[in-house]
């Protein structure tokens, strides 16, 4: 064995592995929305679903990550395990694009994609330039490193061991335990098929010792889909455990159809071999059992998933669950998938506004209205707001130290300063609830004017509420609506300052006593500040081209 043979194995393997991991994450990061709108178009049909799971992975060349998506969207209740199968199904077709792409011959160009892909990295100031260079700097990367390591396997041919343990996995049973085994312990099937396709294209295998392997690999690669379940609700689990189960009853069937057929003309190898493309190319005759097996795997299961969910529950029955009171949309697998976790970052922080909105709504049914027991509920809302900021801020500080595209960057600084100011709406509310609580309590007692006065404010920070809060959910900066807000927020300062004078009025007349005064003032510092942060809120997100409308002071 020559030392320095190994070396260059092992140097090969890491160059291909981290070509791997640069193109996938540099698609990822170009793909940015149009990987959002991809996962949105998820609907019950198992077919679509499977479909956009196809997509999604062809992006971003890792099963592995859709699949850790898949469960976390699961755990978050945002996806049931009848749309995540197809999804699944879909994953492992997609995943074979890497295959597809190593079985071209391309060695002599391959040069300069990576220095190409440097160059833009190096020398490009916009990200998403950069990150168009990073896929063409991987791919470059990629296909050196399988070249370095095919042309340094030879001295496998020459080890009797090595020899005795190919021919060993020509056995359907050690091909598979074998395949099963090295996939999950590199949780990546494109890069386990990768490494035995460079074997392959150095003469050290052929296909008919490799042919289990690859069934072996595609049921390996269901590991990181059991990892990321781990500490997951109980669908998540079956989630795992079905795309497990389909694997492992497809590479079954799928061995038993190909030693049936291995003494007849019809074996995979004849197949191939008469297949003029395929002819003598051992690397290509093994990204096409790769991408057959998947192919045909969806073909027969995917109609059998409702069967195959029914035997999943069987095996993990369903258990009710307590469920997660704090936050709904967002889980740490998604991380994995940066794109949709800020695109569920963002459905939390709508979710956060409406729990503010619904505070200070219930606030003024306690103080235009009485009601006691609005006070207790804007207390008990009050606690999941508080528990919901913490929760989406330290998401947040998660995704900033995740490789995101500009803009999806400055989202995310602006939905931190904006949940911010959603939280203080929330307690601006209960400090209302506190003066209606004394006015409730028989503390103090408005006039006939201050409480007309603190109804026509009311009505107007509503308004203002409701406006800001839909230009953030929806992330509109609708002319129209921009108006609105600008208008409302003068009125109310307008509103405020009369107020204020119309107090010192009744002050000075003795119609309005000292206690109620001091409540007076507070409900209107109170509901000015919600007004402006509402405004806050309303003009937070960042225009894609050009800059944010100016917001008055």
């Amino acid at each position: 064995m020559n030392i320095f043979s190994v070396i260059s194995v092992l140097g090969g393997l890491g160059l291909f592995l981290l070509g791997m991991k640069l193109m996938g994450e540099g698609l990822e990061l170009a793909a940015g929305s149009k990987l959002r709108s991809l996962l949105e178009k998820i609907t019950s049909n198992k077919f679509i679903a499977m479909l956009v799971g196809v997509a999604v992975t062809a992006v971003i060349q890792s099963s592995s990550a859709t699949d850790a998506m898949v469960v976390g969207f699961v755990n978050a209740g945002l996806m049931d395990i009848y749309q995540s199968v197809g999804i699944l199904f879909g994953s492992k077709i997609g995943t074979t694009v890497t295959s597809l792409l190593l079985s071209i011959d391309i060695k002599a160009i391959v040069p300069l994609f990576a220095f190409v892909g440097a160059a833009v990295i190096t020398f490009s100031k916009k990200n998403n330039y950069k990150y168009y260079g990073q896929i063409a700097a991987g791919f470059g990367i990629l296909f050196m490193g399988m070249t370095m390591m095919s042309s340094n396997f030879g001295f496998l041919k020459t080890s009797s061991v090595f020899a005795g343990m190919v021919q060993g996995m020509s056995n359907p049973i050690l091909g598979l335990l074998a395949g099963m085994l090295f996939t999950g312990i590199i949780q990546s099937s494109s890069a386990s098929v990768g490494i035995l396709m460079a074997l392959g294209m150095s003469g050290v295998v052929s296909l008919d010792n490799c042919i289990y392997i690859i069934f072996g690999m595609n049921v390996g690669a269901c590991m990181p889909v059991f990892l990321s379940a781990a500490g997951a609700n109980r669908e998540s689990k079956q989630v795992a455990f079905c795309n497990f189960l389909t694997s492992l009853l497809a590479a079954l069937l799928t061995s038993g159809f190909v030693l049936i057929l291995e003494a007849t003309p019809f074996s995979v190898t004849h197949i191939c071999q008469s297949i003029p493309f395929l002819k003598g190319a051992t690397a290509a005759q093994i990204s096409a059992v790769h991408i057959a097996f998947n192919v045909v795997r969806t073909i027969i299961f995917l109609p059998l998933s409702g069967v195959l969910i029914k035997l999943t529950k069987l095996i993990i029955p369903d258990k009710k669950e307590k469920e997660d009171e704090i936050t709904v949309y967002l889980d740490s697998r998604i991380l994995t998938t940066p794109p949709m976790a800020v695109q569920q970052t963002e459905k939390e922080c709508a979710r956060l506004a409406s729990l503010a909105r619904a505070s200070f709504d219930m606030s003024l049914e306690a103080l235009l209205n009485g009601d006691k027991k609005a006070i207790d509920r804007v207390i008990e809302n009050e606690t999941v707001v508080d528990k919901l900021t913490n929760g989406i801020t330290k998401y947040i500080v998660k995704i900033n130290g995740l490789d995101i595209v500009d803009y999806d960057r400055k989202v995310m600084g602006a939905m931190y300063n904006a949940i911010q100011d959603l939280e203080r709406i929330g307690d601006r509310s209960e400090n209302i609830c506190e003066s209606a609580r004394q006015l409730i309590n028989g503390e103090a007692v408005f006039t006939e004017d201050a409480m007309k006065e603190i109804r026509a404010l009311c009505e107007t920070v509503q308004q203002i509420l409701e406006d800001s809060l839909y230009m953030f959910t929806h992330q509109s900066k609708d002319p129209n609506l921009t108006e609105a807000v600008l208008q409302a927020e003068d009125q109310i300062d307008e509103y405020c300052e009369l107020f204020r004078q119309h107090h010192i009025e009744r002050l000075s007349k003795g119609t309005c006593s000292a206690e109620a005064g001091t409540i007076f003032i507070e409900l209107l510092t109170n509901l000015e500040r919600v007004g402006d942060h509402a405004v806050t809120v309303a003009f937070c997100i960042p225009y894609r081209h050009g800059a944010n409308p100016v917001v008055s002071s």
